[in-house]
């Protein structure tokens, strides 16, 4: 029998700790924060030792392979169009495809399908860069489509759509921040999960201008009581939303203290216990505590790193964050404080664009020349194995059932065996 995300999710917030990481159903996995609970996972590997099997593909991607039982849902560009395979887990098969839209093109290196899937374990989920956001149950009957740019207007970021939906309960949180390319203001909306309606759709201002305004971020959830709070980061604020209503409930300011006019955000905020931690174009990036109401910016910020991310999101347990860097800096901070434990350790010299993982007392980052670092995790600085696919990665690697499956411009790799 599956167990709901949304109960998953439920426990999570409550107790933060409890449960072991079997499934990656979303972008930053079941913790929503890049953390998994999963253990005995491999440490070395090779294109051709320790791995399970591979899966060509025909494209790169930044979209994460998405995980549940044995089923891995990817968003794949292919040629002009965008679809949605579903894939065996116990050998890499494909076990359907379903089209999505048309309209692929490049924006750098972003392409259409950047946004994750998501799933609850009886349905997935999936948007794409051209605004087409589909349900389909998990044998690949549509369940409804939408059309987000007919219905509220084109997208208009610098380099295209790319933020993920986020599932809570009965909806998906879908964001769109934008204005280097329209005059339309950014926005939150809450669809229902069952039948695509929209419940509710809310204006998100801030002063951000030129392409401040842009960010390619994926909202998260911070509880702080027993209040939950969808959080919205990029704009030059961070926000947090009633799921309800969609109405503001706090607001910090602080990402872009010189209001300079080219400061899109990238890298999501994540959150552990009742921190959030909202990256910027590398400086800053604010800690902040959940909860408050109103204007928040100078009550609940804990602290501020001054060599955040650009790209790659944050990991953190809660007793260490880490920060790793486009060009593969990391750095090591208490989670509490914000004081540096370890700074400017040097990874492999390469271009950072995937977010790491943290799963069995390692830190798992992959570059854009497809080479996975393993990091020992903790206060001492130790780089475990360097494990090279030779292939363009852009995406985050997931984690599932002793299984880490990485993604290329040329396959989807299942590194390890899995444990049952």
């Amino acid at each position: 029998m599956r167990k709901p995300l949304t109960a998953l999710l439920a426990l999570v917030l409550l107790r933060p700790l409890p449960l072991a990481a079997e499934n990656w159903p979303q972008w930053r996995g079941p913790l929503l924060n890049g953390v998994s609970r999963d253990t005995g996972l491999p440490v070395r590997w090779s294109k051709t030792d320790g791995v399970a099997w591979t899966l060509p593909l025909p494209a790169w991607s930044g979209s994460t392979p998405i995980v549940w039982g044995d089923r891995i849902f990817l968003s794949v560009a292919e040629g002009p169009g965008v679809s949605l395979w579903c894939i065996d887990r116990t050998n890499g098969s494909v076990r359907w495809k379903r089209p999505l839209s048309g309209g692929n093109r490049q924006i750098r290196k972003q392409n259409m399908s950047s946004p994750s899937p998501v799933t609850d374990g009886d349905r997935v989920w999936v948007m794409t860069g051209t605004g087409i956001l589909k349900a389909f149950d998990f044998d690949g009957k549509e369940q409804w489509a939408r059309d987000i740019q007919r219905d509220y207007g084109p997208f208009g970021q610098l380099y295209g759509y790319g933020s993920s939906p986020l599932l809570f309960e009965d909806s998906l949180y879908v964001q769109v921040l934008h204005g280097s390319h329209t005059d339309a203001p950014s926005y939150l909306l809450r669809i229902g999960k069952s039948d695509g309606h929209t419940i509710w759709r809310v204006e998100r201002r801030t002063p951000a201008d030129q392409e401040s305004p842009d960010a390619y971020t994926t909202p998260t959830l911070a509880r702080h009581g027993e209040k939950t709070a969808v959080v919205v980061s990029g704009a030059d604020v961070v926000t947090g939303h009633d799921p309800a209503s969609g109405a503001e409930l706090w607001r910090a300011e602080g990402l872009n203290p010189n209001h300079e006019g080219i400061y899109r955000i990238i890298a999501s905020a994540v959150v552990h216990d009742d921190v959030i931690y909202a990256p910027s174009r590398e400086r800053p990036m604010l800690a902040l505590k959940s909860g408050g109401s109103g204007d928040v910016s100078r009550t609940h910020v804990l602290w501020r790193f001054m060599s955040g991310p650009d790209v790659p999101t944050p990991v953190t347990d809660g007793t260490y964050l880490y920060v790793i860097n486009d060009r593969g800096i990391m750095w090591c901070l208490d989670a509490k404080t914000g004081a540096v434990v370890y700074e400017r350790q040097r990874l492999r010299s390469a271009t950072y664009s995937g977010s790491p993982v943290l799963a069995d007392g390692r830190i798992y980052i992959t570059d854009e020349d497809g080479v996975t670092s393993v990091v020992q995790a903790g206060p001492k600085f130790a780089v475990l194995a360097e494990n090279d696919l030779g292939e363009y990665v852009l995406s985050s690697p997931a984690v599932s059932d002793g299984q880490i499956f990485i993604r290329t411009d040329k396959a989807l790799y299942a590194i390890g065996e899995r444990k049952r």
